[in-house]
């Protein structure tokens, strides 16, 4: 029990679990979608947000949402008003972002430990700040879903039907990707910016390989999410690794686990 004895720890395990909660819900809408891939550019746009901070000597928890909300919302509008397919939109912003990240974090002389913890994570930079804004956002963001679930639900599957039966979709795309997007600029001090991509997709696809309904499938991969947290962080701890990179091992451990389930039992 000595790992809470820290209280580095104890803020960590609290913010891992409410990030693994949110990101696993939003993930199960994501997935669904088809739009596997906005994760990850989202994350690396997070990444640009965390340079502007390193620039203008701001608030990079701050400057990674705002920006990702904003880009989130720009990518929005393209995919809904221009004959773009959405991968490609979604490359498009992973790789630009991520280049402008790089040239403004080189002009800010800010390739230092600090930019690997936002890379990779960093069970140490979580601050009781960071969860006061992590668990009311993560409150916040569950009621939203509980509020608008059958509506995320009938656009996940069919938004054109879900349009013409007089579903303000347009709102609930921008919720989504909203949403999203906090969801992972406070999630890049906990699991980097390069590995909260996978977070949010791997767990809802193993639970997917047992078949059951949305709602019993979203469950399994908040509990998969949780438990892939919780290992990944007492690893670290004990071996002294990147906890981001430890988490995303122990998803893809399930994961794999998942699938052999699924094969024996099929």
């Amino acid at each position: 029990m000595e790992i809470f004895q820290y209280d580095f720890m104890i803020r960590a395990f609290i913010a891992g679990i409410f990030i693994a909660i949110l990101a696993s819900s939003l993930g199960m809408f994501v997935v669904v979608r088809r739009y596997s891939m906005l994760s990850d550019a989202l994350a690396h746009i997070s990444l640009l947000g965390v340079a502007f901070g390193f620039l203008f000597s701001i608030s990079t928890t701050w400057s990674a949402i705002v920006t990702a909300v904003i880009i989130s919302w720009l990518i929005e509008y393209l995919r809904r008003n221009y004959n773009i397919y959405s991968d490609s939109l979604l490359a498009i912003f992973l790789t630009g972002s991520l280049s402008l990240a790089i040239i403004i974090i080189s002009l800010s002389h800010s390739f230092n430990v600090s930019l690997f913890n936002y890379l990779f994570g960093s069970i140490v930079a979580v601050s009781t700040n960071d969860i006061y804004i992590i668990s009311s956002f993560g409150i916040l963001s569950v009621l939203l879903i509980a509020n608008f679930y059958q509506k995320l639900l009938f656009v996940a599957f069919d938004e054109d039907v879900a349009f013409t039966t007089g579903i303000n979709t347009s709102f609930l795309n921008y919720l989504l990707v909203s949403l999203v997007a906090i969801t992972i600029g406070l999630s890049i001090k906990i699991v980097g910016a390069l590995l909260i991509g996978a977070l949010m997709i791997i767990p809802v696809i193993s639970a997917m390989q047992y078949g059951k309904s949305f709602l019993k499938t979203a469950v399994l991969a908040i509990i998969f999410s949780i438990t892939s947290v919780v290992l990944g962080l007492i690893v670290s701890f004990y071996v002294s690794i990147p906890s981001g990179a430890t988490i995303v091992v122990m998803s893809l451990l399930i994961f794999i686990s998942s699938l052999f389930k699924n094969k024996i039992f099929a």
